[in-house]
């Protein structure tokens, strides 16, 4: 197989964190607004078949025991790949084999030339050399073979995924009339927040926490396209990549800090709730307000570090010697993107924050006014 040099660029990397989610969100909201449907779609018919259909994917979803016909092929590519590089491996210890007895037998044939006695040491040189030579040869044929073998198993699945393509819209049709999809499924909960009864100023805010959390969720969705391809590259291609990794524990750093604000508006943060479970609806108030000084500490510290943090990475990119700063490993994608996130994971924190505990004052206050 050859090798993938693939190396993602930054700017794809920065714009697909972008707009991935935007286009996500108004996919899902187009969805919404026509109603959900369980119908099978020709489009994700195409989706399993480009990023799936070398293992008959695209079949699968169609409930096609066909499918199973791409494996075979499949599974020929892995065992080449694992035929072939240990094929490799021979070949390259034989090669040092070789260096080592070209040595041995120029050694020892000066030392004969010189009146030595070492014919005995230079004929066994030459004997393993001459063995060497062969079993190189051997291994060079070996590795050509298994590359060629998962070439044309390569080819057999790619001319298959031709012809799926061209016949998917009519086998997605016929799925349909044989399959229909059936009137009692029960519609998808998208679990929106319920804003009703809340002061108005409180909405805007919550608002903005909301869209954050769902902007950044579906960034789990890149990060299943880039390990798949990261797997896929690495086992069928033994081309591992020197960014995959890098790419995502960047990106699930800057989730988590975006993401705070979400959290807190849902009340998803972990807390030990054995006393604050039973207290009545001023007594959690209270004492939310009560602990809400170290949740300020805290937010506090972070927006100000990451200020910090975010001011240094960006004045290096002014003045006569002006740079980006960037990672310390071969990919070197820049750093104050991420380092900025910091700054907006914690100023949205600190206005969920403000915005919560505005609510809990006015619960203490007036602890009978209840919500919607």
């Amino acid at each position: 197989m050859p090798d993938l040099e693939f190396v993602l660029p930054h700017w794809l990397y920065w714009a697909g964190l972008v707009a991935f989610p935007l286009i996500a969100m108004a996919l899902v909201k187009r969805a919404s607004a026509k109603g959900g449907t369980n119908q099978t779609n020709l489009g994700v018919g195409y989706l399993c078949l480009i990023t799936g259909g070398f293992v008959g994917m695209h079949r699968h979803y169609l409930k096609s025991v066909l499918g199973f016909l791409y494996l075979i092929p499949f599974i020929g590519i892995l065992v080449c790949n694992t035929s072939g590089r240990d094929a490799r491996i021979v070949l390259s210890q034989v090669k040092n084999d070789i260096l080592s007895y070209e040595f041995e037998v120029k050694h020892f044939g000066k030392r004969v030339a010189d009146g030595y006695d070492d014919q005995d040491k230079l004929t066994a040189a030459q004997t393993a050399l001459e063995t060497a030579q062969k079993s190189v040869t051997e291994a060079q044929e070996t590795v050509v073979f298994y590359n060629d073998l998962a070439g044309w198993l390569a080819i057999a699945i790619a001319v298959g995924l031709l012809i799926d393509a061209i016949l998917l819209p009519r086998m997605v049709a016929r799925y349909r009339e044989t399959e229909p999809v059936r009137a009692d499924d029960p519609p998808v909960d998208d679990n929106r927040i319920d804003l009703s009864g809340k002061p108005s100023w409180y909405r805007p805010i919550a608002h903005l926490s909301r869209l954050s959390g769902e902007f950044v969720a579906y960034w789990c969705v890149i990060a299943v396209f880039v390990y798949y391809y990261e797997v896929l590259a690495r086992y069928v291609f033994n081309s591992p990549t020197n960014w995959a990794h890098e790419s995502m524990f960047l990106m699930f750093g800057m989730q988590y800090l975006i993401c705070g604000a979400h959290a807190y508006l849902t009340d998803s943060h972990v807390r030990v709730d054995v006393f604050y479970a039973r207290f009545s609806r001023r007594k959690k108030a209270l004492a939310d307000i009560a602990t809400s000084f170290f949740f300020f500490v805290f937010a506090g510290t972070l927006l100000i570090t990451g200020w910090i943090f975010a001011m240094d990475a960006m004045r290096q990119m002014s003045g006569p010697s002006a740079s980006w700063e960037v990672s310390f490993t071969e990919w070197a994608i820049q750093y104050w993107p991420v380092k900025l996130a910091m700054v907006l994971g914690a100023l949205l924190l600190v206005l969920q924050g403000l915005a919560k505990l505005g609510e809990d004052i006015a619960i203490a206050v007036q602890p009978d006014v209840k919500e919607g």
